[in-house]
């Protein structure tokens, strides 16, 4: 290959390409970044958290005290109401507060050290697809090579335009500013509502500089707002513009929701906003779109490494178009228990009082975290598809935990007493006992089987008592083993 030749090329350095590319690295696979900024900018305001199963995923892979450190935990979720989730069961039960600039950062710094390639201030304008790869051509003149495309792009993806991939759903109904500026006169922190929507200020850790969200703003509007506008709209919601000046950042978005038709074209794949967009109600976006990037990675390591079928990819589309879908719903009922009118509001105090039961609590919590999700693998035990526990276990070596186990991304047998004997070195087996209870959010306690084949992104791939050939089948079709 020529030095702009790559097993994979992925479009777009925000938080789900970057990812990604770890992802695949951690693999063994050639895979760069091609980035349109010349710098890892500095995105403002925008997603602020982490939620507990993409905190669960930087711990598999052995990073999450990074963003711990730089963090700071909430016991609470928000659907429609908070909703404590500090009881569930995980170790991770909390919202980690974190500003995407930060958590970006953090995964550059982690795919740097992984030696990944970014290729900045590289404007993708065309692609090509044929039967061995994709050609990507940039606005600045270069030419680059990969066996497979993936655009992680945002929700304007000039991938998935060039790609020719459908993207319906429904279209804005209202839109907000949201800004960090500073103000002459003192703000009024916290949510203000009137018939237009709920408004809110809050002050940012220099103490100088105002987070300000406006709602209820023009749908149609396009383009960045100005700070003229930005202070139009501060005089007619409260009464003054509280002398705003000096911007640091200036953004809107709607609440608009769309999804990818397909997740894949030929050698073409979407993952993160490129494939689905919504509102950013319990702060979803950001926590899909890494999930996104570790379903992926594996597989798409695989196939590259002729170990699967270029059909492995199709479970791609399965489990993550699915997963989308629910958020994009979940954040669209939000949406509209937010309109500012009486009859919503009586509605979203029936929804309050419904959540203050524990059973609503734990469910919607468990949906906004991201703990709930079950991959369709079929009938079996309670584990299967679902996310693996991190289970303080026992090994040969010592006392760990399961999480410790995917630290390389690799394939695990967990054998708990079915002594199993698996072929080929790409399931790593590890013997090990444990003592306690094995809780799944929502489900609840269930008996742990005598073996879990646990795949890379920490989802049940198998689990049983007995029966060689279940197992044998698994790890042939999913690990090729």
């Amino acid at each position: 290959m020529q030095a702009s030749d790559h097993d994979i090329i992925i479009v777009g350095a925000g938080p789900t390409g970057l990812m990604l590319a770890a992802e695949l690295a951690l693999a063994g696979v050639d895979a760069a970044i091609v980035e349109r900024k010349p710098a890892q900018a500095r995105v403002g305001g925008r997603a602020g958290g982490l939620h507990a199963r993409t905190l669960e995923l930087l711990d598999q892979r052995g990073i999450v005290d990074r963003f711990l450190a730089a963090g700071k935990t909430h016991p609470r979720v928000s659907f429609h109401a908070a909703l404590d989730i500090s009881d569930f069961p995980t170790r991770h039960n909390y919202l980690l507060a974190l500003a995407q600039e930060q958590t970006e950062r953090l995964l550059a710094a982690w795919a740097d050290e992984l030696n990944v390639r970014i290729y900045r201030d590289r404007d993708v304008d065309g692609i090509a697809c044929d039967d061995d790869g994709v050609d990507v051509t940039t606005a600045q003149g270069t030419r680059m090579r990969a066996r497979w495309l993936v655009g992680c792009d945002g929700g304007r993806s000039r991938i998935r335009k060039l790609a020719g991939i459908g993207f319906p759903g429904w279209d804005a109904s209202t839109s907000w500013i949201i800004a960090e500026v500073k103000m002459r006169e003192k703000p009024v922190l916290g949510f203000h509502e009137d018939a237009t929507g709920r408004h809110a200020m809050d002050m940012l850790e220099d103490g100088e500089t105002v987070g300000v969200v406006l709602a209820g703003r023009d749908p149609r509007a396009a383009g960045e707002p100005t700070l003229d506008e930005l202070a139009a709209g501060l005089k007619a919601i409260y009464g003054t513009d509280f002398g705003v000046h000096s911007p640091t950042w200036l953004s809107r978005f709607s609440d608009a929701v769309r999804q990818a038709d397909t997740y894949r074209r030929d050698r073409i794949l979407l993952a993160g906003d490129a494939a689905h967009i919504h509102p950013p109600l319990g702060g979803q976006g950001l926590n899909l779109g890494v999930q996104d990037a570790v379903n992926l990675g594996w597989k798409l390591a695989q196939v590259v490494q002729g170990i699967s079928p270029a059909a492995l990819l199709d479970t791609y589309q399965a489990e993550r178009h699915p997963a989308a879908a629910r958020v994009l719903r979940n954040t669209i009922a939000q949406g509209v228990l937010r309109r500012p009118d009486d009859r919503t509001s009586v509605l979203g105090e029936f929804v309050a009082e419904m959540l203050a039961m524990d059973e609503p609590r734990k469910r919607f919590g468990a949906m906004i975290a991201g703990l709930d999700i079950r991959h369709d693998l079929g009938e079996g035990h309670p584990l299967l598809g679902r996310r693996m526990p991190d289970l303080d276990i026992v090994t040969a070596a010592g006392p760990t935990r399961v999480h410790a186990l995917l630290h390389d991304a690799r394939p695990v047998l967990l054998d708990l007493g079915l002594g199993a004997t698996i072929d080929g070195g790409r399931v790593k087996r590890v013997e090990a006992t444990f003592d306690g209870v094995c809780d799944l959010p929502v489900v609840g306690a269930v008996t742990l089987p005598a073996a879990v084949l646990i795949r890379p992104d920490g989802h049940v791939a198998w689990a049983g008592d007995g029966g060689a050939d279940g197992l044998r089948a698994a790890c042939a079709a999913w690990f090729g083993a």
